[in-house]
């Protein structure tokens, strides 16, 4: 689902004019017999000319008749061309309906939070929801601004149809703002879930890691595991019970994702397993050892094509600076069960760290953003530091020291990024980085 370059509003002009028998087909009676009334397509077009005022420069799109526009919404495939029309007038926004494929599913399940004790009947709530990555279109280049984040419905109807097509945001510091999405370019980033009112950080609601798999769609079935205390639980839709998952490893979760209908877990000591969503069953792919160092593992899946792990190398004998880190990057190679260290990610970037308190890492192609404006292919941007400035990571980055590796994957110091804000929306400056 690419952003569109053009405006919808160019897009509807060109189909308001096109004759009936190109831009319907003959199946689709209710449409062809309103556009093949000459008399209302002319009356609906005259509508629309524009002003010989010089006052005015573009038409007046609120005035488009309510059978036109159900034609239109029909037609519709983008979501946010959807937001866009519905910040025209109260009338579109009666008749675009909100996408639902964007809105957030969320499912009541019972308490984990005593387990193994029974609790008292307690629920917590499950949410699933797309990822977002918005880049404002102010400039190409350096410096830029990205938001990472997802988006809802505004519940008002009263507000300024602008403020329809936009994102309310929180910048810590600062009063809530809002985002429009017209001046923006927007990637899709895939799902994430998170436990509503639960916070990985915290001792008294600390949860590591949860993701859903629908068993059957045609019944609505589906399973859910969450890395809670030293366990993996797992509760299937038709028995709303936790169970707690054996055969994985004896250390804390630190994540859970899915990909290509399975799940994978990784532990804080290295650990990595694949788990089967039907019989549950695990089997272990843990990376070859690293010798005299720890490590911060993370899972990044890239849609369905490949599943990578980021590992975050730590010399014991050193001290800890994240910004000279370095990393090691592998690919799973399914087949064998095994992981593959890679040195170049083609176009893609990998996006590690969640906006709030969610789960998982996500990733995107940077063959749609522009040259220059801070994100580029074959790199990783680590968006939830602990400290509010971070570096991309790239392969082979010559520190000048004689002493370090150049075969794996550090900081490199083109670009500064400055976390501007962590939860729920995550929002990062780029910028040069004076030599």
């Amino acid at each position: 689902m690419a952003p569109r370059k053009k405006s919808s509003n160019m897009v509807w002009v060109v189909k308001s004019k096109q004759p009936a028998k190109t831009t319907e087909p003959a199946t689709e009676k209710k449409t062809s017999s309103v556009l093949s009334d000459s008399s209302f397509l002319s009356d609906s077009v005259s509508k629309l000319q524009l002003s010989s005022s010089k006052e005015h420069t573009l038409s007046d799109w609120s005035l488009l008749p309510e059978e036109l526009l159900r034609i239109i919404s029909s037609k519709v495939e983008d979501c946010f061309d959807f937001i866009h029309a519905r910040s025209v007038c109260r009338q579109w926004r009666s008749i675009f309906p909100f996408p639902s494929w964007i809105l957030r599913t969320t499912y009541s399940l019972p308490s984990f939070d005593k387990f193994p004790r029974r609790g008292r009947g307690g629920f917590c709530t499950l949410e699933k929801f797309p990822l977002y990555l918005f880049r404002v279109r102010a400039s190409d280049t350096l410096p830029s601004q990205f938001f990472v984040g997802g988006i809802g419905p505004d519940k008002s109807e009263e507000l300024p149809s602008p403020i329809q097509c936009s994102v309310k945001m929180k910048i810590q510091g600062s009063n809530p703002a809002l985002l429009n999405i017209a001046d923006c370019q927007i990637i899709p980033l895939g799902y994430m879930c998170r436990m509503v009112g639960y916070d990985p950080n915290s001792l008294a609601t600390s949860y590591r890691g949860v993701a859903i798999l629908p068993l059957d769609k045609e019944k609505g079935e589906f399973i859910v595991l969450i890395g809670y205390a030293h366990h993996i639980l797992a509760l299937r839709s038709t028995k709303m019970s936790w169970m707690r998952l054996d055969n994985t490893s004896r250390a804390d979760c630190r994540d859970i994702v899915t990909f290509r209908g399975k799940f994978y877990a990784v532990f804080i000591n290295g650990d990595v397993f694949a788990i089967d969503p039907y019989t549950l069953e695990t089997t272990p792919l843990r990376p070859p050892e690293i010798a005299g160092c720890g490590r911060f593992n993370y899972l990044v899946p890239y849609g369905d094509e490949e599943l990578y792990l980021v590992e975050r190398i730590i010399v014991r004998s050193g001290v800890l600076s994240f910004t000279k880190l370095a990393c090691r990057v592998s690919v799973l190679d399914e087949e064998v069960g095994e992981w593959v260290v890679v040195s170049d990610l083609g176009d893609r970037v990998l996006l590690i760290g969640q906006p709030g308190n969610s789960s998982g890492n996500s990733s995107c192609s940077a063959k749609e953003l522009p040259d220059g404006c801070g994100v580029s292919g074959s790199s990783m941007l680590f968006i939830n530091e602990i400290f509010d400035e971070t570096y991309p990571y790239k392969y082979g980055v010559d520190t000048g020291n004689p002493e370090d590796d150049l075969n794996v994957w550090r900081c490199s110091r083109e670009t500064r990024v400055t976390i501007l804000n962590k939860s729920p929306m995550v929002a990062l400056r780029m910028e040069h980085v004076e030599p």
